[in-house]
């Protein structure tokens, strides 16, 4: 039986703000809403990949103190450095920038890092093996 990973779930603090971030930030959309025990719980996807990946969204959490030396994060690829340069100056103005856009070495590629609502750090790059701007080898 093959295996795939389908989903991510997080348990937020504030899932209003973290549905508009992901929306806002990385192009994500809503396509599941329900109530289940009086909470409301999301589900969203990159358009046109409900059905390959989603973010579970689960309001009630405690959020996070991700501290500047723990490099776990969620990562979206972009279609171009300008992408990555146009995010970060969007975080940087909203004061949720925490790595400015670099290049690095094969396979990381160009990246910035920004904060979400609840604390965890999100990548996005380009020219990593993965996602659009993957280099053809």
């Amino acid at each position: 039986m093959a295996t795939a990973f389908t989903h991510l779930a997080l348990h937020v603090r504030d899932l209003e703000a973290c549905i508009e971030f992901y929306r806002d930030y990385a192009g994500m959309v809503l396509t599941h809403d329900r109530n289940d025990k009086g909470k409301r719980i999301v589900w969203l996807a990159e358009p046109g990949r409900e059905k390959e990946f989603i973010v579970v969204l689960i309001p009630g959490g405690p959020g996070r103190n991700q501290i500047d030396t723990d490099f776990s994060h969620l990562g979206f690829a972009v279609e171009s450095i300008a992408a990555v340069d146009a995010i970060a100056q969007k975080a940087r103005a909203a004061g949720l920038l925490e790595w400015e856009p670099r290049q690095e070495p094969y396979p990381v590629g160009y990246y910035c890092g920004i904060r979400d609502p609840d604390g965890n750090f999100v990548e996005f790059s380009y020219g990593q093996p993965l996602g659009p701007g993957a280099p053809i080898q």
